[in-house]
């Protein structure tokens, strides 16, 4: 507020003076429409008090240095009277109405984003009602049954009943690892760790994650000249993970997913390529937003993997896009903007 006042009395100032020096070629009412001007920009910007302020000065200003007889507060004819009462009254009104419109304004955006906000919460409650619930009835039907049936129960079938309490406690911490991610990216408290990386070590360990719980063939095209990247490892291990995870569960079994990673022109270039059916057209647009999930999708996501991800790669200063292949399947191809070291390399050879 302080910093606001002096910028306006300095504003007005500003601009008397230079009306002052100039005043061969203007007249008092031309310096009271400059001022007025001056008083209105001020209160497209500030708060009320500085406009009110400057509106104050300008008013006293143009009165002793301008209207006849000039440097004194006595005016000479009510003409002139009835315009400074006039050109005070209009300064006033118009910082009075501009903080009146922006605080309209600000209360409107501030309503906007409550319902915003509560809109989001009603869409999260709609999508992981069901996404929760199931995986706790799991393993909450589980362990009643090894408690009732302690002695009952074969090997296989407590072996059975702990790997669906497996399965469905590693959905309960993906989709609660979902929230947390989100909630950091929506908050904007997300900071980046950013170490030198191994992309080909990262790849490997990912691949490793998915290919104990799938049919899929993955294949890593390898590039043996790939340098060190400097990114935030942990972040880009959860965007190839939901990548990785979405190919192997939107395609049919048994087909093959090929993930390849270079150097570009920026930085670090990675594409994941299926061979699934690929995105509806008219679609391509939707499915990084917030809970959005495709026609006919398999039970068991919130929507929220594709948009985690876009938002990780986003921090980094990059993009994430999508496209189908020409001959089937889609394409998601990451381009981070990142440091390149080739120390690596030096140390292989």
């Amino acid at each position: 507020m302080i910093k606001q006042g002096i910028i306006s009395v300095v504003s007005v100032l500003v601009v008397s003076f230079a009306c002052f020096f100039l005043w061969g070629e203007l007249n008092y009412q031309a310096v009271a429409l400059l001022l007025l001007l001056t008083v209105s920009v001020l209160a497209m910007v500030y708060d009320i008090i500085p406009v009110l302020l400057a509106s104050a000065l300008s008013a006293i200003i143009w009165n002793y240095c301008f209207i006849p007889p000039r440097f004194t507060l006595d005016v000479g004819s009510t003409a002139d009277l009835l315009m400074f009462l006039s050109y005070f009254f209009v300064a006033l009104l118009n910082g009075v109405l501009t903080a009146k419109i922006k605080q309209a304004e600000r209360k409107a955006r501030d309503r906007e984003e409550k319902e915003k906000t509560i809109r989001l919460y009603n869409t999260l409650l709609n999508s992981l009602s069901h996404e929760l619930r199931t995986p706790i009835s799991t393993i909450i039907r589980a362990i009643d049954l090894m408690k009732r049936d302690e002695r009952d129960l074969s090997s296989a079938h407590q072996q059975e009943l702990l790997e669906a309490m497996e399965i469905a406690t590693l959905r309960l911490n993906g989709q609660v690892g979902n929230l947390l991610d989100m909630s950091r990216l929506e908050s904007g408290n997300l900071r980046l760790n950013l170490d030198w990386c191994d992309i080909t070590e990262l790849i490997y360990l990912t691949v490793r994650k998915i290919d104990r719980r799938t049919s899929h063939q993955i294949s890593y095209q390898e590039t043996e000249t790939l340098p060190l990247f400097k990114v935030d490892s942990g972040l880009l291990e959860q965007v190839l993970h939901v990548l990785l995870d979405n190919a192997v569960c939107y395609t049919p079994d048994g087909t093959s997913v090929f993930i390849q990673a270079e150097p570009s022109p920026t930085g670090l270039s990675i594409t994941i390529k299926d061979q699934g059916p690929g995105f509806p057209a008219d679609k391509m647009d939707k499915v990084f937003e917030k809970f959005y999930r495709l026609p006919g999708s398999k039970t068991g996501g919130s929507g929220l993997g594709l948009s985690i991800a876009k938002g990780f790669v986003n921090a980094h200063g990059g993009e994430i896009t999508l496209v189908n292949n020409k001959d089937r399947g889609s394409l998601f191809k990451i381009n981070l903007p990142c440091e390149v070291s080739y120390l690596n390399q030096l140390k292989n050879e």
